[in-house]
């Protein structure tokens, strides 16, 4: 990672109102500068086809593009960086892949996550989940507020540390507190009202 990361974090989903597509434009002209194309389940052509679409849309409004666990594709594809899950690739394999100017990001649940990822040549941690989200099968137990103070109080590096998972209007300012980041993807997807949504995101996380 060569510069400091944005502290908000849009994770992109399908709703049905909105395509991923039409979400990533919509909330990088709102001014988030870090963004994931979160894609599961579909065909690998599918993959490429809307990775390379988001690329274009993240240049043209000058955000950071993270493809999730898809490491071959965005290393053709020349993306920002890469958000990879436990069981996917691994840091070293990314690393040497990807190259020491991108960015690669992992899932952790636990402290015990925390302390390993922080041996490895990373960007930033996404810990999760806060609270229940639909987003995600197979979920974690929840860590609540109690458990970030905890995790971030016996950390041992600057690695950044992202809270994802069920967060609220009301959860990001006290959370805010606590950790480096805040990653969202319903908040946002499903708000009636998505400019005001960001606008009021980024006022509490300031």
């Amino acid at each position: 990672m060569t510069s400091k990361l944005p502290s908000l974090y849009f994770i992109s989903q399908q709703t049905s109102q909105y395509s991923h597509l039409d979400l990533l434009d919509r909330v990088t002209r709102k001014g988030i500068g870090l963004v994931q194309l979160r894609l599961k389940e579909i065909a690998i052509d599918e993959v490429y086809t809307t990775a390379e679409k988001a690329k274009i849309i993240c240049k043209r409004n000058n955000a950071i593009l993270i493809l999730n666990d898809y490491l071959q594709v965005a290393y053709d594809l020349d993306l920002d960086g890469v958000h990879l899950g436990k069981s996917d690739a691994s840091s070293n394999k990314a690393r040497a892949l990807l190259g020491k100017n991108k960015i690669i990001g992992r899932t952790a649940n636990t402290l015990e996550d925390v302390l390993t990822l922080e041996k490895e040549d990373i960007d930033y941690i996404g810990l999760g989940p806060f609270a229940f989200t639909e987003t995600k099968k197979n979920l974690s137990p929840l860590l609540g507020l109690e458990g970030y103070k905890k995790i971030v109080r016996n950390r041992r590096t600057s690695i950044p540390i992202y809270a994802i998972g069920g967060i609220t209007i009301n959860d990001i300012q006290p959370l805010s507190n606590i950790v480096d980041g805040i990653a969202v993807s319903g908040l946002i997807a499903n708000a009636n009202d998505i400019p005001k949504t960001i606008q009021a995101i980024q006022k509490a996380i300031d």
